[in-house]
């Protein structure tokens, strides 16, 4: 993102709102995301099916959920294309998102939370199963694009800076406390540390906070708790935790070594037959692996930073600083997701659990993520010169 652009090149944030069509949409984008999406159903099918036929009696049980969650997000991701972003800019929508979302990580540890795996992390209303994680993403988009926008001018000192994060750390602390989701909270606090990054006028400050941040992170993870310091040793000596927490990780790392160059072929892979833990969710980049070898995940993760690229060129592009913040949001999210899946799998880092984008089996996240594209295609709408 150019800095001196932010303040004033693209700033137009009393541009009234007007609806209408305009003349440009990324199709490149488009195609990008429904091959993605599409490759996803078709991985998700060949990850679940023997699963889902043991567990279920339905090969197609997973697939048939799946594919549910993705035609409501294309219908939100659909409508949204078409409906002027600016009109997310009105108090209600960002100030409803912030202050609805964040008590709504509580149900968890109440009566119509689930709890999974050993963590609580999901609520259940009749059939319908939401991570509320997967909404505060959203409107932590949808809340910072708003403050940013309406305190830009004011980010040029201390105390400023610490409102910016005092709002950005609560819904962290909540979401970590409560639902005990580390990754999730690590992605919010990204989304909201590159928005405040884009709109303040004073990096330094960011990096110092940065550098303090990791060390913070680096020094809790060794020498924390128990539960987090075990998952440091796990990390560094899998082979030491093979029948216990390493276990997992373990049979991630056989998936992709399996795989090759060019794969076992689609539909073949063994891990999935009941060896590697959620194999649909966390860890369907190692079924990737395996079945399509480092070609094929070399091809998604380029088809990833194609995507990437498509909506850093929208943010850049964006009429002003509100419709821009919104984009690198979205930019921001499915990028550190993408990136925290992929060094889980491949043991770069310790395990947490995260969801691929697009790929992962998962409704909520589904629903959400294209929801976050619709706006992208919005803003990508109202831009009226465009340069790459």
């Amino acid at each position: 993102m150019e800095r001196g652009r932010n303040m004033s090149d693209i700033n137009n944030d009393n541009e009234p709102i007007r609806f209408g069509r305009r003349t440009y949409l990324d199709i490149s984008l488009i195609l990008a995301l429904i091959f993605l999406i599409g490759f996803g159903l078709v991985m998700i099918y060949s990850t679940t099916s023997y699963s889902a036929m043991v567990t279920y009696g339905d090969k197609f049980h997973f697939i048939k959920t799946q594919a549910l969650a993705t035609f409501l997000g294309a219908l939100c991701m659909t409508a949204l294309t078409f409906v002027n972003y600016r009109v997310f800019r009105m108090p209600v929508f960002p100030l409803v998102a912030y202050f609805v979302s964040v008590p709504m990580v509580f149900l968890v540890k109440t009566s119509i939370g689930r709890v999974s795996h050993g963590a609580a992390r999901w609520i259940c209303i009749g059939s319908l199963t939401i991570q509320p994680a997967e909404v505060v993403k959203l409107a932590m988009i949808l809340f910072f694009a708003y403050y940013l926008t309406k305190n830009a001018n004011k980010l040029t000192n201390v105390k400023e800076y610490a409102k910016a994060f005092a709002w950005l750390g609560i819904p962290c602390l909540i979401v970590y406390k409560v639902t005990d989701n580390m990754s999730s909270a690590l992605i919010i606090g990204l989304i909201g540390y590159v928005m405040i990054y884009v709109a303040g006028k004073r990096p330094n400050y960011m990096y110092i906070i940065a550098i303090a941040g990791f060390v913070l992170m680096v020094l809790y993870l060794t020498t924390g708790d128990s539960f987090r310091s075990e998952r440091v040793e796990v990390w560094k000596h899998p082979e030491d935790f093979a029948m216990g927490k390493g276990y997992q990780t373990l049979q991630a790392l056989y998936a992709i070594g399996s795989g090759g160059l060019f794969g076992k072929g689609l539909g073949n892979s063994v891990q999935k037959l009941g060896s590697l833990p959620e194999a649909q969710n966390d860890m369907i980049f190692s079924i990737i692996c395996e079945e399509l070898g480092i070609f094929g995940a070399i091809a998604i993760i380029a088809l990833y930073l194609f995507i990437l690229h498509r909506i850093y060129i929208i943010a850049v592009n964006a009429p002003n600083l509100y419709g821009s913040l919104l984009v690198i949001g979205v930019f921001t999210h499915i990028g550190s997701q993408m990136v925290l899946n992929i060094a889980v799998v491949t043991n770069s880092i310790p395990n947490t659990g995260v969801s691929l984008p697009f790929l992962s089996c998962g409704g909520t996240s589904s629903i959400f993520l294209m929801f976050e594209m619709g706006i992208v295609l919005g803003v990508s709408r109202q831009i009226k010169g465009f340069r790459t």
